[in-house]
């Protein structure tokens, strides 16, 4: 399931004990902030405001920057004594910058770094502190709808009712919400629903809302009957306990004098709640917790060859090295702690060759990890997936023994896409969907990954050998040699890290857990089915 974690985040600044370039004052500081998109080159994206005679800024002008999970975002903020009325950069006295990515930023909520200067020295005691907070309106209208004495339509039996909703744009009604089919009843009740408050009435409880109520058309011809329809808003359907509507059909209406109403729309019940987001999850202390699988077995070829996948040419890549790289410099930002847990696909062993200690210290750690490992290691089979998955989610099983989204893990298996225990594998998969847990998998070289694709089952749902079907899918899988031409950024802008957020927001929401600091509750979820 692809779901776009592109929001929009705030990013307040502030400083502590900035160097003072001033002679008979204090420094007047402004905080400029630079992002790079490719390279060491370097783009203004904005400034803060000048604050005079201040080693202790507490800047009022924040930075709102479209935050992308799947991409590196990285940035600079760069502090400055300002001299000059216009605030030019060329006249003033540099102070100190920091070098960070926005995940890095999110992922602390709060973060506080030294100052450094160009050549990298302490700029003093300088330091720097971002926060963040999300930018997005996430509440969501909770309706719970039932009806009453609605007119019969069939002319076999009593109506198939079921509504939709309208919101007012300007450019005329739009569909914001379509119910379930209720068969054969004249006094329905629908299966409570949320819609997003953006998506019913554009954020404002004034707007009007149209509801229409139908008789579906069996007959798949798509014209369905018509009951009745009412408008209303969100403020009025609030502020009643329990708001009844008649459903008036105007063509009735205008034949009819005695014409009264085609039934009565109930709202039982109607509440404006949040509804989390991937960011409300990790700023809220969710620890994304992530293993890297290798695959060191035969059908790689000797890493002495030129031929084999492991074989690290002299300018220092190989395929493995690549992914290694693409992925870990997006995943690791989102881990607290910075240790990845690095072990071998099949017989999981350490590739720091440490059982007792088998973290490496971020991904420059795992690349250095696996380059030492691989004149140590003689390659041979199976390929068994399994044991490497059932190893990652025995970690999920403890943490859901604590109730709560503290932890989510995530477990990335690099293989040339040979593999010896399918049955296996398609069981350990169907149980980790149960557990706060997510596989990527990124095939190297140029072997047939029809197994892998297998396992994505992007389209339809994955079982496990005896028939059980997975809970959700937690399986992304991307041929890495598909992104080579385009540059390994773009491999770690696909969606292979794209679809986390939304498994992450899938089984917390399944599981209803709420993110650790937060006091808003969770809503259940009720999914809604529009008619076929």
């Amino acid at each position: 399931m692809f779901v776009s974690c592109t929001t929009k985040v705030e990013l307040q600044i502030s400083c502590d004990n900035l160097l003072d370039r001033d002679t008979f004052s204090k420094s007047d500081p402004l905080c400029v902030l630079f992002m790079s998109s490719s390279g060491s080159h370097w783009c203004e994206i904005g400034r803060t405001e000048k604050i005079q005679n201040c080693l202790n800024p507490k800047f009022s002008k924040t930075f709102v920057i479209d935050y992308y999970f799947e991409m590196v975002q990285k940035m600079k903020f760069s502090v400055y004594d300002i001299d000059s009325a216009n605030c030019s950069l060329h006249d003033a006295d540099f102070l100190g910058e920091m070098e960070c990515t926005l995940g890095q930023i999110v992922s602390s909520r709060k973060l506080t770094r030294p100052l450094v200067m160009t050549d990298k020295a302490a700029a003093g005691k300088g330091t720097i502190t971002i926060c963040a907070e999300e930018r997005t309106d996430n509440r969501v209208v909770e309706l719970d709808v039932a009806a009453r004495k609605l007119d019969k339509k069939d002319f076999f039996g009593k109506s198939d009712p079921f509504l939709e909703f309208y919101k007012q744009t300007e450019s005329g009604w739009q569909l914001a919400h379509r119910t379930e089919v209720v068969k054969n009843n004249l006094n329905p009740v629908w299966r409570p629903f949320r819609i997003p408050l953006q998506s019913l009435c554009v954020g404002d409880v004034e707007k009007s809302i149209k509801v229409h109520t139908h008789c579906y058309d069996y007959n798949n011809s798509g014209s369905h009957e018509l009951i009745g329809s009412f408008q209303t808003t969100l403020c009025q359907i609030l502020e009643a306990s329990k708001a009844e509507f008649e459903c008036i059909n105007s063509k009735k209406k205008e034949k009819k004098k005695s014409y009264k109403n085609s039934g009565v729309i109930i709202i039982k019940q109607c509440k404006i709640v949040k509804e989390y987001t991937f960011l409300d999850y990790i700023m809220g202390g969710c620890q994304m917790n992530f293993t890297i699988a290798i695959d060191f077995t035969g059908s790689n070829g000797d890493p002495t060859s030129p031929l084999s996948l492991h074989y690290i040419n002299p300018q220092g890549y190989n395929e493995y090295l690549a992914a290694i790289w693409a992925v870990g410099n997006v995943i690791q930002d989102y881990d607290r702690i910075n240790n990845c847990l690095c072990l071998q696909v099949s017989h999981e062993f350490p590739i720091n060759f440490n059982p007792s200690n088998p973290f490496c210290a971020g991904i420059e750690g795992v690349a250095y990890a696996y380059q030492q490992c691989l004149p140590q290691v003689k390659l041979y089979g199976p390929t068994n997936f399994s044991p490497i998955i059932n190893h990652v989610a025995q970690f999920g099983r403890r943490a859901m023994q604590q109730q709560s989204a503290s932890e989510y893990f995530v477990l990335l298996i690099i293989t040339d896409g040979v593999i010896t225990d399918m049955d296996q594998t398609r069981n350990a998969i169907v149980s980790a969907s149960r557990l706060p847990m997510s596989i990527i998998i990124v095939g190297v070289g140029g072997a047939d990954f029809s197994a892998m694709e297998f396992l994505d089952s992007d389209n339809g749902i994955l079982r496990s050998a005896t028939g059980e079907a997975a809970m959700r899918d937690i399986v992304q899988f991307v041929p890495f040699r598909q992104f080579q031409n385009a540059g390994t950024a773009a491999l770690a802008q696909s969606s292979v890290l794209a679809e986390v957020p939304g498994q992450v927001l899938s089984f917390f929401n399944t599981m209803s857990l709420r993110p650790l600091h937060s006091d808003t509750p969770l809503p259940d979820p009720a999914p809604s089915a529009p008619p076929q």
